[in-house]
């Protein structure tokens, strides 16, 4: 198959060349002519929103979403609806996606400071990172906001805006929820989108696009919301009138057929609890508050996408749309992420590239690990063979083309989730399993593991199970949960 490189990428030529192509190389590679002048290699805008689930309109996850930036960006390009992280955490995520190594392969299960990265295993120390891979190619290398854990380690870089610490701003005093272990609150604050961190974000990524760049560009944003606590300005609030906000499926006795060590897995003693949400009349408030928080952060992705439609770039320029996790919302009695089911693991993704059909999904399963391979293969750069993760490249010029890969997402030693179209496998490092029919139970309540009619599926699944399991890094931990603590401790 011909190298996939958008180098010399003509729109028109390439729709037709595919038509008549058996490979997928036409599409995305371009079918330059010998009197076609070479187009400059594409440029990288990646786009990582923190705790963001499905509730995004074109992903279904909720009736009241309303996210017309990122509709509008799938509609320009692939949106993969059965996405899913490799952690749901954000230090593990971040730092798996970037180096493209699994956490079950560098150990790095928990959080972790970028200034510890190098040191949390060999390979950590001799990788480079997606942005250093484009950097060390050429690329003027540009980011802002939370990229990896907390922005990104020294140098990598070329240009770096940092970020604002904490995930503020926060009214004086707490309103709801007053546990100090998590930033949990909710309401209308402050009043304008200008004292927003996530809006500067956006004003420097749309200052960066208009600057003339003589080499192609990777910038990447990341923006805090809908990261708790869960405060925007008043007006995203009134897009959801409280009245008439849906709440999420709840069965109160979900959790009587899975292991005891799930509920271990799972716990997150410091958040809220859906009972105690109902008990306190609460549920509405948080639903619209995360609603809200979900449509102010799509408006600030508008704000890029619009710079960038304006620019010198918008023709030339891969786009990338993700979410380092997703987040329950009082399914499975808890307000969190810390979980291996899948208002946890699944996250929305969206890739728009020159020559791609816009306006396709893909159902197939895929992982945020997937996105470094992909970058590189559409931008030509030589495949990095410490990759992990799968090119998305062949779904991108066919988003049903045949795909053997499973979904894995891992959560502390030798815990994981695998997904396939229709099933959800977990498997916890006693041995205990989960096994989730989503055909018939799309909301995870009914665990058949334990029904020999699905052992050959279960037998599949396994097969997807990571071959490595690395101790803990010393440098990660979950030390606020307890389960996590003995486990690195053993």
């Amino acid at each position: 198959m011909r190298s996939m490189s958008l180098f010399r990428f003509s729109l028109s030529r390439c729709i037709t060349c595919f038509a008549l192509s058996t490979g997928v190389g036409a599409l995305l590679g371009g079918c330059a002519t010998d009197d076609d002048q070479a187009d400059p290699p594409p440029n990288v805008l990646l786009i990582a929103i923190d705790d963001l689930n499905d509730w995004v309109g074109v992903f279904g996850g909720h009736s009241n979403a309303y996210t017309p930036s990122i509709d509008r960006l799938a509609a320009s390009g692939i949106t993969f609806l059965n996405a899913h992280t490799q952690a749901p955490l954000c230090g593990p995520s971040r730092a798996s996606l970037m180096s493209g190594l699994r956490p079950s392969t560098t150990g790095i299960y928990g959080q972790i400071e970028d200034v510890d990265l190098r040191m949390a295993h060999p390979l950590m120390d001799s990788t480079a990172f997606l942005p250093e891979y484009f950097g060390n190619h050429g690329y003027k290398t540009m980011g802002i906001g939370k990229l990896f854990h907390r922005h990104a380690p020294d140098g990598v870089f070329e240009q770096s805006g940092g970020r604002e610490p904490g995930f503020g701003p926060k009214p004086d005093k707490r309103r709801y929820w007053d546990q100090p272990e998590t930033s949990t609150d909710w309401g209308p604050f402050p009043d304008d989108d200008a004292d927003m961190p996530d809006y500067r974000s956006a004003s420097w990524a749309i200052e960066r696009l208009d600057q003339p760049h003589d080499r192609p560009f990777f910038l990447a944003v990341g923006f805090l919301r809908p990261h708790v606590p869960w405060h925007v300005p008043p007006e995203w609030f009134d897009l959801h009138p409280i009245d008439g906000v849906a709440l999420p499926p709840y069965l109160p006795d979900d959790m009587v057929d899975v292991p005891e060590i799930a509920m271990r897995v799972a716990a997150i003693p410091m958040m809220p609890t859906t009972e105690w949400a109902i008990e306190n009349e609460q549920w509405p408030a948080i639903v619209q508050a995360y609603l809200a928080s979900v449509s102010f952060v799509d408006a600030q992705v508008g704000r890029v996408l619009d710079a960038l439609r304006a620019s010198d770039y918008a023709e030339n320029t891969v786009v990338v749309l993700f979410s380092d996790h997703g987040y329950h919302i009082g399914e499975k009695n808890r307000f969190a992420k810390h979980s291996l089911w899948e208002r946890a693991t699944r996250v929305p993704l969206v890739i728009s590239a020159p020559g791609i059909t816009p306006g396709s999904t893909v159902t197939a399963p895929v992982e945020l690990l997937d996105i470094y391979p992909t970058l590189v293969e559409l931008t030509g750069l030589p495949g990095n063979e410490r990759n992990e993760g799968n090119s998305l490249v062949s779904l991108l010029a066919d988003p049903e083309a045949p795909w053997r890969y499973a979904a894995v997402t891992t959560y502390g030693r030798n815990n994981h989730s695998v997904m396939v179209e229709g099933f959800r496998y977990i498997r916890y490092e006693d041995g205990t399993e989960e096994l989730y029919d989503l055909r018939a139970d799309p909301n995870e309540w009914h665990n058949v593991a334990e029904d020999e009619t699905y052992r050959a599926k279960i037998d599949e699944l396994a097969s997807h199970l990571p071959p490595v399991n690395a101790p803990w890094s010393e440098q990660s931990d979950v030390d606020v949960l307890e389960y996590f603590r003995e486990q690195k401790a053993r």
